[in-house]
């Protein structure tokens, strides 16, 4: 029987909520594939400034790098919320996450569920069969370039640099041309290069690197039209690759093609395939430990986790499946229940994915 060391940082809100029904898929699975998965609790974000002053201690730092991959709820919430630059916020314990553990690749799948076209905002026509990958640059951008505040003539004043190299842009474009080799071999490259010398450089190198990948077809969107094309015809995206602030932007747009953000997992990889697997959603505090949170997301993100850092894709696809019919059943959680349907609380979602796997 193999084994798997998982770091698990439930975090903040409804994260720890949506993290035990994961491990409680990741459990009925293990059974079923005859592994085991050995999971280490730690704290991040706000919770572990609570407790410890940080959002991210080197301790935990350190036992993520010693576990096989790492499942994350989520960080954050008016509590910490400041814009003093001198106090910890909890999104600085995520940022130092993504750059330590060298997660510079963050995949988000969009994907409608047949079952969930009525709740959508967007019309049938438009989103039907909607199936996108949103690949996102995780560790550049004004994320991590040199960013302070200064006084002059008496003002304050605020700057963040948004930076990238080529070697950065290069890495994220050549997965992306391999990813999209297992799609339908189209990748559409969102940039500001009209304006931003960074995106300039982007654009640049994303056609290098297209050189050596001429069985995929490449075009380039400026993000503003973007973000238009993709309420406008989102059937028209295989692979969309972008640039850190614009994909934490679009991939949020995204949720509302797919009904709920409730909906939307995410993988952040590194160049070994170690990964950290977390919904895209935030840490929903106004509804934390109500049992009414959905958690398609973080269960979908663990699907991520057996596929990328696990290598049993085949049970990832029945995850997967198991949610399609559960939707198709129709089975709701608050957040995309409509007349019609049958509500079910967080457990009761668990459980039903469970059965149908």
């Amino acid at each position: 029987m193999k084994k798997y060391r998982i770091a698990v940082l439930p975090g903040d809100g409804i994260g720890p909520e949506v993290i035990a029904s994961a491990i409680k898929v990741l459990d009925f699975v293990a059974v079923k594939a005859d592994l085991a998965f050995e999971y280490l609790y730690d704290d991040v974000g706000g919770a572990a400034i609570d407790k410890f002053g940080t959002p991210l201690r080197q301790e935990t730092l350190e036992l993520c790098r010693s576990c096989d991959s790492v499942v994350l709820g989520a960080v954050g919430g008016p509590k910490w919320e400041t814009t003093d630059p001198n106090k910890p916020r909890p999104e600085q314990g995520l940022l130092s996450l993504r750059k330590e553990l060298g997660l510079f690749a963050n995949l988000r799948p969009v994907k409608l569920f047949d079952g969930l076209i009525g709740a959508s905002t967007i019309k049938e026509e438009v989103i039907k069969g909607v199936d996108i990958m949103v690949m996102r640059e995780l560790t550049g951008d004004v994320y991590f370039g040199e960013k302070a505040r200064i006084v002059r003539n008496g003002r304050q004043l605020a700057y963040d640099t948004m930076i990238y190299s080529d070697f950065e842009v290069d890495r994220i474009a050549r997965l992306a041309f391999e990813v999209a080799r297992l799609r339908d071999k189209k990748v559409t490259s969102v940039d500001k290069a009209n304006v931003l010398e960074s995106s300039r450089l982007w654009r640049e190198r994303v056609i290098k690197i297209h050189e050596g990948y001429r069985d995929i077809s490449l075009n380039h969107l400026y993000v503003d039209n973007a973000s238009m094309q993709l309420i406008l015809n989102p059937r028209q995206f295989d692979l969309i690759l972008t640039s850190n602030m614009f994909g934490d932007i679009l991939s949020d747009e995204c949720a509302m093609l797919t009904g709920s953000i409730g909906m939307l997992p995410s993988a952040s990889l590194n160049e070994d395939k170690f990964g950290m697997y977390e919904p895209i959603h935030g840490s929903a505090p106004d509804i934390a430990g109500k049992k009414i949170a959905n958690p398609i997301a973080s269960v979908l993100s663990v699907a991520m986790m057996l596929r990328f850092s696990i290598n049993i894709p085949e049970f990832a696809s029945r995850i997967e499946d198991a949610v399609a019919r559960v939707m198709s059943l129709g089975f709701r959680t608050k957040d995309i229940y409509e007349e019609g349907t049958e509500l079910l609380d967080t457990d009761e979602m668990t459980d039903q994915i469970i059965k149908n796997i």
